[in-house]
Formats: structure tokens, C-alpha cells, sequence
């Protein structure tokens, strides 16, 4: 490696050379967890929306662009709802939101449990795009048999 010693002012050092390409770094994420490599990308006005397998659960990974204001959405679904005893299935997902869930959580959305972490991209590293996706995809998985079993109908 090579290290260039030259003076050079703190905003030519983090300028826009060093911009993280997001759709990337998305792409070398979902291919290093992906069954089979296999992976579904669609892009509209609304940014782009990834889908894979990973074990027996489905991953979403959506971005809405790549500014500041823009957000990285990881989602899986892991139960349709309505479910059995669904007060314990709530308790149950508020303490696994408690105590196990790292950056991501337990939420519903379309009438399904979902695993789900977002934020905004602003200071979004590679690393933690890539924490994100693995969290969601790894609870989910790690999860959706036991609660099906359970609560499923």
C-alpha cells in the first residue's frame, strides 16, 4: 500500500470520491447470502426493492435512493396473521424485541409478522447495510419454524 503524504484538506479527503454506491453494496450483500445466488431486483420511482431466500424465509431489502433522506428498509415475513393465541404471540414478540432482536424488531405489517430494520442512509456504512441484512435475514430464519409451530393456524 501506498500512502500519498501530500497536504490536503480534510474536505478533499471526504469529498464526493468517497460516496458509497448503495445499490452495490446491497447486491454483494444479498449475493453472499443467498440460496443458490439467486435474488429478484425491481426498480421503480420508489427505488429499488430486492428479494432471496435465505433458509426457509424470504428477505425484502428495499431502498428508496441514495441521498440522505433516503432509507434502507430490510424486511422478512415470518407468520400470516391470524394466528393462534395471539396474545401470547405478542408478548412473546415483545420480549424477543427486548432481548434478542439486535438493530432489527418484531412488527406486522400486510397481516404478517414481519422481522424488519430500517434507517435512514445518511452515515449508512457498508458494514452496517450489511449488519442490517444479515440481522433481519438470521432471526427471521432462526425464528419463523418455532413461531409457525406454535401460533400458526
Amino acid at each position: 500500500m501506498t500512502i500519498n503524504r501530500e497536504n490536503q484538506s480534510l474536505d478533499t479527503l471526504t469529498n464526493d470520491q468517497n460516496e458509497i454506491d448503495y445499490v452495490r453494496e446491497v447486491e454483494l450483500v444479498i449475493a453472499s447470502l443467498a440460496e443458490d445466488q439467486k435474488a429478484m431486483v425491481g426498480h421503480s420511482e420508489a427505488g429499488h426493492v430486492w428479494k432471496f431466500e435465505y433458509g426457509s424465509v424470504q428477505v425484502f431489502v428495499q431502498l428508496t435512493g441514495t441521498t440522505e433522506e433516503d432509507t434502507l428498509m430490510v424486511w422478512s415475513p415470518v407468520l400470516k396473521l391470524p394466528a393462534k393465541n395471539e396474545g401470547d404471540l405478542m408478548r412473546r414478540l415483545l420480549e424477543m424485541n427486548w432481548s434478542s432482536t439486535l438493530e432489527s424488531r418484531f412488527g406486522i405489517a400486510n397481516n404478517e409478522v414481519v422481522v424488519v430494520a430500517s434507517r435512514s442512509i445518511s452515515d449508512l456504512s457498508p458494514s452496517e447495510l450489511s449488519r442490517a441484512i444479515t440481522i433481519v435475514a438470521t432471526i427471521a430464519d432462526d425464528n419463523d419454524e418455532e413461531l409457525q409451530a406454535e401460533f400458526g393456524q
